[in-house]
């Protein structure tokens, strides 16, 4: 199972940029990917780095202060500039890629340790290379990626 215990049916993780985004409406996604540092489980410290920044991503109804200040190589947290704003996840594409890509590689070799089902995985693949098509649109564009999620 999945930290925090049960799936939440309505979780939506929007990413995009002004070259375009995608919203991933997956519960699996949001639990394994996003969540994924949240796993009692030894990892790498380039791991570890890659899922922090995952694990940054903010509510976008959070106005946590503190996580404002967030930030790491090729990433920050951009707080909202106004009442009708929310905090995002600012990242370069290339941080951004490499972060799914190593949370993609732990869920495949660490599946039947974390119970996650074939199913799930092979949702979460789907929404993996939807994302990349973002990712992909904004590296070729050179813009920015933001990235946060709603419950």
């Amino acid at each position: 199972m999945a930290p925090g215990g049960e799936f939440s049916p309505m979780i939506h993780v929007n990413v995009a940029s002004s070259a375009g985004g995608y919203t991933v409406g997956n519960a699996a996604f949001f639990h394994y990917v996003v969540r994924l540092a949240e796993f009692d489980a030894a990892l790498s410290r380039d791991d570890r780095e890659a899922l922090d920044v995952l694990s940054a991503i903010p509510h976008a109804l959070d106005r946590d202060e503190e996580s404002a200040r967030l930030s790491g190589r090729g990433w920050r947290i951009v707080p909202p500039r106004d009442d009708l704003d929310w905090p995002v996840l600012e990242a370069t594409p290339q941080r951004l890629r490499s972060a799914f890509a190593r949370a993609r590689r732990i869920i495949w070799m660490r599946a039947a340790e974390f119970h996650i089902s074939a199913a799930d995985i092979a949702s979460i693949e789907h929404e993996l290379d939807a994302v990349d098509g973002v990712i992909l649109r904004a590296e070729a564009a050179g813009v920015p990626i933001s990235v946060s999620y709603v419950a």
